[in-house]
């Protein structure tokens, strides 16, 4: 008797580890499991669509992906010989310049254009706000990432060294609460003036008939209220941002309070960009599944953890949508969540978990389909994007031919999946120089799509001492922030989105805030962000979204670039003057440097390697605690790698400097009982992980770290399972 069985291509693919998904292209059995079990149903496509469109991504566009990875290479080559043949001969710009047109490093201008992307959320287009960068890999730091669109400013205040002194260790301190109420109302006051008198004079909070009891000197800030039991929230608008006063006189907080107000909540990171590149740690195919795991719980709202608080344990979700009830009696409803945009991989990465014709895959192929099939499911219920948009950034692109490259697979994808052309957005991270200096280009290779541009200072100085690698040695990191070439950068990622039409389309974004213990620092230095043209700048807590916020509520960032557009410029010539070292620096310097950036080196790959965390707060030489990820990395194992390769610093310095180090290492992370220490054997996974991103900088291509972490880590985990075995 004959039957007719059909099999999934996951129970078909049981006893393989691939499964051949379309002609030539072989698919992880795990993952094929994950996609169709979890991700496809619900979407209204057929897995062998899904599987077919995939496949024909890979086998007509792997060949491109080698022959741009190719082009930089062999670009790398010329400007290296180019500074090899005048060794020690000051940079001439002009001839510089001229040279990098003639290898096409430095592209024609073409025609004007202006960015037309459609459909973007105001949260990325209009309306100045934070953004949270965080791991995509870890559920229970991206729900909080997601929720973080409202936070508590007095637990921020009262939390963090914005208020001075010592936080006091058990229940609320009413010591410290008035510290706190008081810097509250000098915010209040600041943003929402009331006519004639401060915040801290107010005795009441109340509405009637619609009319708030506070003589706003701008009335229509008060936007709408609710009123429950007692309690009454009121809604106030500023900048395009909201504030939520909660005041409730039987609250054990209000009861401190002349007026009941226990707490503000502001309306914080409007955007997340869940990572699922730098600060992502994802080698193989059960990592990648987690990621994408999370991604699509972000996508059709179902991803939640188990929290355990006094005791009890309670799932946390993803927030609902606040309610109010606007002066004139109508409703307004405001979303409890960030719109979340995912960081795929870049070009160079390459993955055996989808093999074409037998080799590896560009991992940015994979990326594009799943984390735009799993917006599919946001598309039908618009909770993430109201405007029917899935909005991916790519990093590490080389120049408008990379990023026309992308564009093209983005349009592939989005026939794969039936959505509408240009559906899927695109965020460019200006972090490499030949990106830098062809930024207009690039965005006109992507006018109809670009949603987003940032700058981030340590990848950008990572690929400038790459490509200037045989110019000399370069500054100590910290004086390379003060030259003219870094400045020059900024200014210029700001003029091209301006010159262009970003404004009202998309963000114009700004690098990390790296020290998230140091909140009264952020609060002094980093609405200097927004006074040059940010929309948005990086933080790396919900926390620090919540008190970043206040800078966009003090700044009107929309009315500084009308005043900048009058002013852009090209910057080119600056950006092309490398950081070269111009003085002698002393021993101490020099070993005060090398200690710096392989303290930090050790610090991340440590935890990277041993423990697969892929973001940390690592302690620096002084212990200052800082947020780092792979961009940490490549700038401090280029600087080193440029030094020794002129000289300044020997083979054997550098190693008896890591195992100095690594003891200090070790020390820094002694209450960590899963951290595995490299001393005194310095034989460990971790600690040749380390040699390899230094001794092998120069050669890797584009200084980039992730071959050497991601093999490494497999190493690590391979002895793990086998250890456990």
């Amino acid at each position: 008797m004959q039957r007719n069985i059909k099999l999934s291509l996951a129970q078909l693919g049981r006893r393989w580890c691939h499964v051949e998904v379309h002609d030539g292209v072989k698919v992880h059995k795990d993952l094929v499991a994950f996609v169709e079990s979890t991700l496809i149903p619900g979407t209204g496509l057929e897995n062998k669509e899904v599987w077919a469109g995939l496949g024909e991504i890979c086998l007509t566009m792997s060949g491109k992906n080698k022959s741009l990875l190719d082009a930089r290479d062999k670009t790398q080559a010329l400007i290296d010989q180019y500074h090899k043949e005048r060794k020690g001969q000051p940079l001439n710009h002009e001839e510089y310049k001229a040279f990098l047109t003639e290898i096409g490093y430095l592209v024609p201008r073409s025609a004007d254009f202006q960015i037309q992307t459609q459909n973007v959320d105001p949260e990325m287009s209009s309306i100045p706000a934070p953004q949270l960068v965080c791991p995509v890999d870890n559920a229970r730091y991206i729900v909080n990432a997601a929720n973080a669109r409202w936070g508590s400013l007095l637990d921020a205040l009262y939390g963090t060294d914005v208020i001075p002194g010592a936080i006091p260790a058990g229940g609320y301190s009413h010591e410290r609460g008035a510290l706190v109420f008081a810097e509250l109302h000098n915010i209040l006051d600041k943003i929402f003036p009331i006519a004639g008198q401060s915040w801290a004079d107010i005795t009441e909070v109340s509405v009637k008939d619609g009319k708030l009891n506070l003589p706003l000197e701008t009335p229509s800030a008060f936007t709408g209220y609710t009123e429950k039991d007692g309690a009454i929230s009121v809604l106030l608008k500023n900048n395009g941002l909201h504030m939520e006063v909660l005041v409730n006189k039987a609250h054990p907080v209000g009861k401190s309070h002349k007026a009941g107000i226990y707490d503000v909540q502001v309306e914080a990171a409007l955007s997340v960009l869940a990572d699922a590149e730098d600060s992502a740690c994802t080698v193989d195919v059960a990592d990648k599944i987690v990621a994408y795991t999370n991604w699509t719980g972000l996508m059709d709202q179902t991803l939640h953890i188990p929290v355990v608080k006094n005791g009890k344990v309670f799932e946390r979700r993803l927030n609902t949508p606040k309610k109010f009830t606007t002066p004139s009696g109508g409703e307004i409803e405001l979303s409890g969540r960030a719109v979340l945009m995912c960081r795929n991989v870049g070009l160079h990465m390459y993955t055996d978990i989808v093999k074409t014709n037998g080799d590896e895959t560009p991992e940015q192929f994979l990326d594009a389909v799943i984390t735009t099939l799993a917006g599919v499911h946001d598309l039908k219920g618009k909770s993430n994007s109201k405007g029917g948009s899935v909005y991916l950034v790519k990093p590490k692109m080389h120049g408008p031919e990379e990023v026309k490259f992308v564009d093209e697979l983005f349009t592939k994808v989005e026939e794969v999946l039936k959505i509408p052309k240009n559906t899927v957005k695109i965020g460019i991270m200006d972090e490499e120089r030949r990106m830098s200096v062809n930024l207009r280009e690039a965005l006109s290779a992507a006018r109809d799509r670009v949603f987003f541009i940032n700058t981030g200072f340590l990848d950008r100085v990572a690929d400038e001492i790459h490509t200037s690698m045989e110019a000399g040695p370069m500054l100590p990191k910290e004086e390379i922030r003060h030259v003219e070439w870094i400045k020059a950068y900024e200014a210029s990622n700001v003029d091209r989105g301006l010159e262009q039409g970003l404004k009202g389309k998309g963000q114009i974004g700004k690098g990390m805030w790296a020290a998230p213990d140091n909140m009264a620092e952020m609060m002094e230095k980093k609405i200097g962000h927004l006074q040059v043209g940010a929309t948005t700048a990086w933080v790396p807590s919900p926390t620090a979204a919540t008190l970043h916020a206040l800078h966009y509520h003090y700044h009107d960032v929309l009315n500084t670039q009308e005043e900048l557009k009058s002013n852009v410029a090209d910057r080119t010539d600056s950006i092309l003057k490398p950081p070269v070292l111009d003085r002698e620096l002393t021993q101490k310097e020099i070993q005060d440097e090398l200690d710096c950036n392989v303290q930090s080196l050790l610090g991340y790959v440590v935890r990277w390697v041993g423990l697969g965390v892929g973001c940390s707060k690592v302690p620096d030489t002084h212990d200052v605690q800082l947020m780092e990820d792979r961009a940490t990395l490549r700038i401090s194992s280029q600087h080193i790698a440029n030094w020794h390769h002129h000289g300044l610093i020997s083979e054997e310095q550098i190693l008896e400097t890591m195992k100095k180090m690594a003891v200090i290492v070790d020390k820094q992370n002694a209450h960590d009982p899963e951290y595995p220490p490299m001393a005194p054997s310095y034989d460990t996974v971790e600690f040749h992980a380390a040699r390899d991103l230094i001794f092998k900088g120069t050669t890797t291509a584009n200084g980039y770290t992730e071959g050497v972490l991601s093999s490494r880590r497999r190493e690590k985990k391979q002895l793990l399972k086998a250890s456990s075995a």
